[in-house]
């Protein structure tokens, strides 16, 4: 297993069922509700000198979302084009985030899982294994499905176990 494949598969094993579409549909909402039960103050909080605001990491999951999507409605549609990596971390220093309501981070995300619900309910089962390069790797369309979930899922983990105990203290 090259390096990429097991970076993949610690997300992939997050998910806690087959049906990775359904479990789209819950890890999103289930982000909605811990997000929609923050108040604007509790969403500019970080656990640590150095990481994300809530709010950043919010935008984070817009951000990530956004690009796999792109990326397998490129490779659904056979495009063999290779893509870009993109750096997380320099995204970030752009997100702005203080600068925008609670409450326009949530839509946005709500908006954009689903669009990724709908574009991936509707794709033809032949387009799934279709594959292509990004950031040097090659990636599955199902298997980009997949990392949404299971990227949602790691960060869903994080804000449980590192910022919710700080926050209701």
């Amino acid at each position: 297993m090259t390096e990429f494949q097991k970076y993949i598969q610690r997300y992939l094993d997050l998910i806690p069922s087959e049906n990775w579409l359904e479990q789209m549909k819950i890890s999103g909402s289930n982000t909605l509700e811990i997000y929609r039960n923050l108040t604007s103050e509790k969403s500019t909080f970080a656990y640590a000198e150095g990481k994300w605001t809530l709010k950043e990491l919010l935008q984070h999951l817009i951000d990530a979302e956004r690009i796999f999507a792109y990326r397998a409605l490129r490779f659904a549609r056979k495009d063999k084009t290779e893509l870009a990596g993109w750096d997380e971390e320099e995204y970030a220093k752009y997100y702005f985030s203080a600068e925008r309501s609670l409450e326009s981070l949530i839509e946005e995300f709500e908006t954009v899982r689903k669009s990724s619900v709908i574009f991936f309910e509707t794709l033809h089962q032949s387009v799934f294994q279709e594959s292509g390069t990004a950031n040097g790797n090659e990636i599955s369309v199902e298997t980009i499905g997949k990392l949404i979930v299971g990227h949602n899922i790691h960060h869903l983990n994080i804000i449980r176990e590192r910022y919710l105990p700080e926050l209701n203290r």
